[in-house]
Parts: structure tokens; C-alpha cells; sequence
């Protein structure tokens, strides 16, 4: 693997650098919609539309804040059972990058007036059917892992992880720990990319599709990544 300066893996440098345009990105993006710049077709400096309750816009922005909550939560279990540099380093940059991500999704339902929890409206309901667990469709019915389409079984949403094994990698330690964490992100990863897809392709507010694919580019490259150091382990993401 080649190495820059100081010797850092190139790898690792070039995901690195891809979470940290995705962090100004955000920020930028955070900005131009609090300022209400986005979709404003008058020069008048205000929206021309608020999403709806149950818009792709709205469930994304739901939806997403729960998905990335749960990346936070596994990367900061896997910091505290670890000593290894690099894992510890993707999970503090996924840690950082999926808070910023979920704060600036909570504070557009906020600026658009809109709930963060709707009862009983279901999980990825704002995809159709193709997003949604148990749907019809590409990737449905399998009930494996990381096809980014369908949640598994005790699963909220696609590529999340069950309370098992979460429990599974809280007693977790060392070289297992390390697996159990790239193979439940890399799930998640697959899962979320799906997720911010749907929201380039569906979602009517411009700086939240390019957030969205955005996100989605990021999670590709840290799929590699992930993908490479699992290899380094003796692992291979679950199938």
C-alpha cells in the first residue's frame, strides 16, 4: 500500500480526506438553508416550498437521524474495546461525521416546522416500496445481511444492526471486536448508501439531495476501506 508523507496509508488518507469534505459540505449546507436560499425561484430570499409531513424530504431527514444515531453509538463501542489505531480512527471519523450529519437533519425538520418522530408512520415508507422493509422488489426477501434494501429480522430499517449484536460487540474485545464493528458498518454503510440515494433521487430540497449523495459517496469509499481492513484481519464482509 502506498504511504504519504509521514507515513500514513494512502487508504486511509484518501477516506479520511473524503469524510472531511463531507463535514464542509454539511456545514455549508446547514448555512444555505437556514438562510432559506434553497429552492427560492422569486430572488424574494424565502423557500418556495416547505416540505410535507410525509415528503421524501421530511422521512429522510426521520429516518436518517435514527440510522445515523446507531453508527455513533457502534463506533463509540468499538473505540473502548480496541487499541488498534486505524480502527479507531475510521470510528472516531464515522463518530463525528454521522453526529454533524444527524444534527443538521434534526434542525431542517426544525426549520421546516415539521415532528422528528410521526407516529405510526413506518420506517422508509417515504422510499415506496422499493425502500421499504420486507418490500417487493431489488434486494428484497433474502434476509441476509448488507443487500441495503431490506432490513433483517428485529432490524429497524435497512443495514441496522439488532439489539444482539450490539450486545455482541459490547462484550466484545481486540482483533473481534475490531471484526464485528467493520462487518455491522459495513451493513449499515450498504444500508445508508441505499437510503441517501433515494433521497438524491426523490427529494425536492437542493441542498438536502446534494447532502444526501454526498453522504453516499463518503460511505462508498469507506465501504472500501472497510473492506480492505477486514481483508487485513483474516474477515470479509458478511455476505
Amino acid at each position: 500500500m502506498s504511504r504519504r508523507p509521514g507515513g500514513t496509508p494512502r487508504t486511509y488518507w484518501v477516506a479520511g480526506t473524503a469524510v472531511l469534505l463531507a463535514l464542509l459540505f454539511a456545514a455549508a449546507a446547514t448555512v444555505t438553508a437556514a438562510t432559506g436560499d434553497a429552492g427560492d425561484t422569486g430572488g424574494s430570499g424565502t423557500a418556495a416550498r416547505t416540505p410535507a409531513l410525509h415528503s421524501p424530504d421530511a422521512g429522510f431527514a426521520r429516518d436518517m437521524a435514527v440510522h445515523h444515531q446507531q453508527a455513533v453509538e457502534m463506533s463509540f463501542l468499538v473505540r473502548d474495546r480496541t487499541q488498534d489505531e486505524a480502527v479507531r480512527s475510521l470510528a472516531y471519523d464515522i463518530a463525528n461525521t454521522q453526529a454533524n450529519q444527524r444534527g443538521m437533519l434534526l434542525g431542517w425538520l426544525d426549520l421546516w416546522g415539521l415532528p422528528k418522530v410521526v407516529a405510526g408512520e413506518p420506517p422508509m415508507s417515504w422510499m415506496g416500496t422499493s425502500g421499504a422493509s420486507g418490500a417487493s422488489g431489488a434486494g428484497s426477501g433474502h434476509g441476509g445481511h448488507g443487500d441495503g434494501h431490506t432490513a433483517k429480522p428485529g432490524a429497524l430499517m435497512p443495514g441496522m444492526a439488532t439489539k444482539e449484536e450490539l450486545a455482541r460487540l459490547e462484550a466484545a474485545s481486540g482483533r473481534d471486536a475490531e471484526v464485528l464493528y467493520l462487518q455491522l458498518m459495513t451493513d449499515h454503510h450498504q444500508g445508508g448508501v441505499a437510503m441517501a440515494e433515494g433521497c438524491a433521487r426523490q427529494c425536492q430540497t437542493p441542498v438536502e439531495q446534494e447532502l444526501a449523495q454526498g453522504m453516499a459517496d463518503a460511505q462508498r469509499s469507506e465501504l472500501t476501506l472497510m473492506a480492505d481492513m477486514l481483508g487485513r484481519r483474516g474477515a470479509a464482509p458478511r455476505g
